[in-house]
């Protein structure tokens, strides 16, 4: 597994991160299964674990935290999110207030069972809510120790502009795959300016490796149900790009992976996953390199769907 630095954070992460959330959480996934996956992704030098109060219903995060316990923690980036969080009846509630934010990474650091966690994110924010109290607020975290670096998650490209010109914050997470090169300029932008980059969704939610016609169970069943629900048009474009599927070195997913970890401003690609063999392969995508082909591939096609969208 390679290794980057986070901006100007201070932290190195693993080019593969490990996204604790979904499925992965549920309680209706076994226990020793989400734990050994943890355990697994640790062994194979995967250091940055993301989650947050809202993923799973609330369970990800305590999940996150059994599966730590006993475990040398001094390599692992732990981050979580502030902002959002289960309101229960599987609704998701949302308050940036200040003191909402200081509460929220408070029970986070018990969830966990940390005293400190290396990553915030503020996960949703509208650019209203990034106010002056709010870092003031990040300033007393950071004062106590609780916090080393503030960061925000969002899909929203104005949203990630501020962020990103905004000293208050460190890093970024953003949607960033074959289906977003729209994303490029925001990642040179970030970098340019010292701060690290997250890339979520690097699989492009597994559509260009078409999961959504691998069913073996009800995990993959709830996937593509969400799937069909949230992104039935990325289904459509992920499928375009199959011609990744016929690769003699590497999977599909391994080549998704590949792309984003090009971008030299990308610090760590985020990705979940409910199997062993997935997540090998995954970690396994560390290093790789596409051919100058398949990438101009790639291109033509996001060329293609940019001008039909």
């Amino acid at each position: 597994m390679r290794h980057r630095p986070l901006g100007r954070t201070g932290l190195t992460v693993s080019e593969i991160g490990f996204g604790c959330a979904s499925y992965w959480g549920l309680r209706r996934f076994p226990e020793r299964e989400a734990l050994g996956l943890v355990h697994r992704a640790i062994d194979l030098g995967i250091t940055l674990f993301d989650t947050a109060p809202g993923y799973s219903r609330g369970e990800a995060e305590p999940r996150l935290g059994r599966a730590l316990g006993g475990r040398d923690r001094d390599r692992l980036v732990i981050a979580t999110k502030a902002g959002t969080f289960h309101a229960g009846g599987g609704r998701m509630g949302r308050d940036f207030a200040p003191a909402a934010i200081v509460a929220s990474v408070e029970a986070s650091l018990r969830r966990l069972g940390l005293e400190h966690l290396d990553i915030v994110q503020l996960h949703g924010p509208a650019a209203a809510e990034l106010t002056d109290d709010l870092f003031e607020a990040f300033a007393g975290l950071r004062a106590r120790g609780l916090v080393r670096a503030f960061g925000a998650n969002s899909f929203d490209p104005a949203v990630l502009s501020a962020v990103i010109e905004c000293e208050a914050f460190d890093l970024v997470m953003l949607d960033y795959n074959v289906l977003r090169p729209e994303r490029a300029p925001l990642v040179a932008r970030a970098a340019a300016l010292g701060k690290g980059v997250l890339a979520g969704m690097p699989l492009a939610m597994g559509h260009v490796d078409q999961q959504i016609g691998k069913v073996r169970g009800p995990r993959d069943l709830w996937y593509a149900a969400r799937a069909l629900k949230n992104h039935r048009r990325e289904v459509g474009q992920g499928a375009r790009f199959g011609f990744l599927r016929d690769l003699p070195d590497m999977s599909a997913a391994q080549a998704a992976l590949a792309y984003v970890l090009a971008d030299p401003g990308v610090a760590c690609a985020v990705t979940g996953t409910t199997r062993r063999e997935h997540l090998e392969a995954n970690a396994a995508a560390s290093g790789l390199a596409l051919p100058e082909a398949v990438m101009a591939r790639i291109r033509a096609v996001q060329a293609e769907l940019a001008r039909t969208s």
